[in-house]
């Protein structure tokens, strides 16, 4: 089984995942460069026309904003984080789509739906006093301008609803964290493949550091285990791709 040819995915460690559209943009989702397995800096990245955060802590929130201020990409987020872009990025948000789970937006021609997700949010502020709440987790379900779809979710847990994500939306690949301790491991995640509906899946969110010590082949296990040997596992070494 193939994935759909004109669309591509890089994954540079952890949640990071790049984008590539038919219709030529780069969507970039979880932008923390600075990650140990990543093979590139944010000062090497040149182009971002849609970018994507899921939550706000550090370690997926990681380089937007300086990225956001470097190339102006348009932004849909979390609403309490398009409020907080608002004094954040210099000349102010208006690239930034305030939105909420249920949501859908056009951004740079790409059809943005925010989805729900079971986790937390928030990082410390700028006096680390206290934390900052930028809005609830999210996942995101993105239809480039050939119609396919892929499903990001985020950190989360696995959840029942996920079988309402893929009823509704119907996305054909799925980019699920695996890496256990702060989101599902790959048992869950297997379930949540199950629930979706989906027979492609990048697992993410594991190897990063010890703790989060899930793996694809644990997934695989998983999902041979419940009867779902047919879906396919793309887990790309990172800075590689996947079509």
């Amino acid at each position: 089984m193939a994935l759909d040819g004109d669309t591509t995915f890089t994954w540079y460690g952890h949640a990071c995942v790049r984008v590539d559209t038919p219709g030529g943009k780069v969507v970039l989702i979880d932008p923390w460069f600075g990650n140990p397995l990543s093979p590139i800096g944010a000062d090497a990245v040149d182009r971002c026309d849609v970018l994507l955060v899921t939550h706000g802590h550090s370690d997926h929130l990681g380089d937007a904003v300086a990225l956001a201020s470097r190339l102006r990409p348009v932004w849909p987020c979390i609403h309490e984080m398009s409020l907080w872009l608002g004094r954040r990025l210099p000349g102010g948000s208006d690239a930034v789509i305030g939105m909420n789970k249920g949501g859908t937006v056009e951004a740079a021609g790409i059809r943005v739906t925010m989805t729900r997700a079971d986790h937390s949010s928030g990082d410390w502020n700028p006096g680390a006093e206290t934390t900052l709440y930028l809005g609830e987790p999210a996942g995101f379900v993105v239809e480039v301008e050939n119609g396919f779809r892929f499903y990001h979710a985020g950190d989360t847990a696995v959840f029942g609803d996920m079988a309402l994500i893929g009823e509704l939306y119907r996305p054909e690949f799925a980019i699920l964290p695996i890496g256990g301790h702060y989101t599902m491991g790959p048992g869950e995640a297997a379930k949540a493949v199950a629930l979706l509906g989906v027979r492609h899946v990048m697992p993410i969110h594991y190897g990063t550091f010890p703790i989060l010590a899930g793996t694809p082949a644990e997934l695989r296990e998983a999902l041979d285990v419940a009867g779902l040997a047919d879906v396919q596992i793309h887990a790309p070494d990172p800075g590689g791709r996947v079509t």
